[in-house]
């Protein structure tokens, strides 16, 4: 398999998509995670720019990589400046970084208007910042920013700037759709002249998802001749991102027949994903490819009935290879083979004429028509089929529970108290809470009730909370879903619960929650 170099900008250019915001530990975990991944060039950002890129390479310093080469970022020099005298060059050196890229203009139109500069100036700069940091590093990367805008206004003068690039020694060339404009097919034909022009340079490419085209374009640059692609991880970047490395690499590597990283690392991609979402406060769209959480999701009876016959029928590819797992979701879409996979997740074996699977069927149809949603609620879904069978216990009853919510005139906000009273095991449990709004106050006295038998609830949190309107014609009567998502620190679980009352909807959900945490801990001991 030839090699395809992947070239990980997530600490540069992924740090300026808005919202994200690393600190110099989270960098430094980053650059970490993505080393022991197998990428092989890890940029991680502008020594002398900032304060944190400067202490950040500092620190690199003192890591010895895996795999990784730790990469420095900058510009050519200044217009009319020497090389040697211009002070952002030499903090790129003295960032002690392997490889240092820089940036030059290759649009003719960005030297005379935003370098206010002559063209022939704009190719010394970048001769002579090459030349100069080639002397005191190892490798020297050149990207050509608006490349691609720069070729169609003017393709000689693009050219004679990555000729100059060359001849001043950088051992890559990247071409680089900075305004993300360009399509697959320009792409395309613009590498295979740059190819065609310089046979024997090194090539690479570096694509943002203005037109929604940035995977599609840095796989076309491939096919033209590019062997190192530039990208971060879940496409973060400035304003809508850059090329989603989640993608590239498995494209690449399970249906181009290039070497992009490791097999065993293609394996941890979606918990590379996932990392890198955490630590940035991305949330990961569900619907990302190869690694999102609905990326191998089936919803559709006949579809989930194929994937059981055959994986291939609705899968592109096996999700274990990129780490990722199959989903069967239950809907009022569902057959019984969706509920069949789902059943034997939970370990229940039932035959498929079974009068039992057919009211199982049923029920959940019939839920689903009332509002519940259980595409979002795997908890409250186990529970429905365990308890269908018979296989969940009771670990409390309801008696009665009460929410009053009062303001004062003197008061800021309104006060909220929750009474509850539960039989567990024949104890009458009677308990009450004050929480910032109704259903805050409800939790807090539903575990004061239970938390004394089941010590385990305290390590519960709530950490979502929605509310839906199910059926928005009926106005104030109108059915209300709540969605909860709670954790106990090993793992998250959703639940669901519909009612005309959102305070009865929110009890449901609730009350899943934790009898969803009981019961698995009982599962665990059992095991």
């Amino acid at each position: 398999m030839e090699k395809v170099f992947i070239y990980d900008t997530t600490l540069r250019d992924g740090s300026q998509a808005e919202g994200v915001n690393f600190s110099l530990e989270d960098k430094l975990r980053i650059f970490q995670k993505l080393d022991e991944f197998g990428i092989d060039y890890i940029e991680c950002g502008w020594p002398g720019a900032n304060p944190k890129d400067t202490i950040l390479f500092e620190r690199l310093r003192k890591y010895k990589p895996q795999h990784a080469k730790v990469v420095a970022f900058g510009s050519t020099r200044r217009p009319t400046k020497k090389a040697e005298e211009d002070p952002q060059l030499e903090n790129l050196i003295k960032s002690g970084a392997r490889v240092i890229t820089i940036f030059g203009k290759s649009w003719d139109f960005h030297v005379t208007e935003a370098l206010k500069t002559t063209l022939e100036e704009n190719l010394s700069m970048v001769y002579d910042s090459v030349r100069f940091l080639k002397d005191h590093v190892e490798e020297v990367i050149f990207d050509a920013e608006h490349f691609f805008d720069g070729y169609k206004h003017n393709p000689e003068y693009a050219l004679e700037v990555l000729r100059s690039a060359l001849e001043g020694g950088a051992d890559w060339i990247v071409l680089c759709d900075t305004n993300g404009g360009s399509l697959p097919h320009e792409v395309y034909e613009i590498t295979k002249k740059v190819k065609e022009t310089f046979p024997t340079a090194k090539i690479g490419i570096h694509t943002h998802n203005d037109s929604e085209s940035a995977v599609a374009n840095s796989l076309m640059a491939v096919l033209a001749g590019v062997r190192q692609v530039h990208g971060t991880i879940n496409g973060i970047g400035e304003r809508t991102g850059n090329a989603n490395l989640c993608s590239i690499i498995p494209n690449l590597q399970l249906k181009m027949g290039f070497l992009a990283v490791r097999e065993e690392s293609l394996r941890k991609l979606t918990e590379l994903s996932n990392f890198i979402s955490e630590i940035s406060n991305m949330p990961l769209p569900k619907n990302m490819p190869f690694v999102g959480e609905s990326a191998f999701a089936h919803k559709a009876g006949v579809h989930a009935s194929a994937v059981l016959k055959h994986a291939s029928t609705y899968e592109h590819i096996d999700p274990a290879l990129v780490g990722n797992r199959r989903k069967i979701t239950v809907s009022d879409l569902s057959g019984k083979s969706n509920i069949l996979y789902k059943l034997r997740e939970m370990g229940i074996e039932v035959d498929e004429r079974s009068p039992e699977l057919l009211k199982l069927v049923e029920k959940i149809k019939e839920l689903e028509k009332e509002g519940y949603h259980f595409e979002a609620a795997e908890a409250s879904f186990e529970l429905l089929c365990k308890r269908h069978f018979g296989l969940v216990r009771e670990y409390f009853n309801l008696d009665a529970y009460r929410v009053l919510i009062a303001k004062r005139s003197t008061d800021n906000l309104p006060v909220s108290e929750a009474t509850v009273r539960l039989f567990i095991e024949d104890i009458k449990q009677h308990t009450a809470a004050l929480g910032n709004g109704p259903v805050s106050a409800l939790d807090r006295a539903l575990r004061k009730a239970l938390e004394e038998f089941y010590p385990s609830l305290k390590e519960v949190q709530l950490i979502d909370y929605k509310v839906r309107i199910v059926n928005e014609s009926e106005g104030t009567y109108a059915k209300v879903r709540v969605l909860i998502e709670s954790t106990d620190g090993k793992r998250k679980w959703g639940t669901v619960g519909v009612s005309e009352n959102i305070i009865e909807a929110s009890w449901i959900a609730l009350t899943d929650s934790l009898v969803y945490k009981l019961h698995k801990d009982e599962e665990e001991v059992i095991i």
